[in-house]
Parts: C-alpha cells; sequence; structure tokens
C-alpha cells in the first residue's frame, strides 16, 4: 500500500501531522509507503503559479511519478517528470 500527500505547505506542515497519526496508529509498521510532497526549503521565485509548482516539483507529472516509483516503476516515472519541465 502507499499513500502520498502533496501540500503547497513547507516541512513540517500537513504532511508531518499525517506521518504522526500514521506512526502512533502504527499504520506504518505493516509496509504502508508514505512519501509527503511539499515546497522544498529554498527560495521560490514570483512568478506563474504553474512554473512555481514546476520549480518546486508540485505538478501532476511530479506526483504521478512519485506514485510510480512507489510502485517500482522507475522508468516510468522518469517520463512523467521529464515531460513537466518541457
Amino acid at each position: 500500500a502507499a499513500l502520498i500527500s502533496s501540500e503547497e505547505g513547507a516541512i513540517g506542515g500537513f504532511a508531518a501531522h499525517v506521518m504522526q497519526f500514521l506512526t502512533m496508529d502504527g499504520l506504518l509498521d505493516g509496509g504502508l509507503k508514505f512519501r509527503p510532497m511539499t515546497l522544498p526549503d529554498r527560495w521560490i521565485e514570483h512568478g506563474d503559479y504553474t512554473e512555481q509548482l514546476s520549480t518546486a516539483g508540485l505538478t501532476s507529472g511530479h506526483i504521478a511519478g512519485t506514485a510510480l516509483r512507489i510502485l517500482g516503476r522507475k522508468d516510468e516515472a522518469s517520463k512523467y517528470v521529464l515531460s513537466t519541465l518541457r
């Protein structure tokens, strides 16, 4: 099983609360793969919203790529991420 959280917040936000819940309830003990996707801890220039998401790695392609990597389909994952960079 896998779970991805995607947020436009910084590290320590919603995903941290999700991880706390999963850990306290023992839901990560059985092999659940959890991948939080948050804004990186660095400056992102002001600009077009879609460009900012791409810079942050939070586009639909990045999310799909993360999902495919969790499932072990790394070759397919790279295609999704590369398509968001064009």
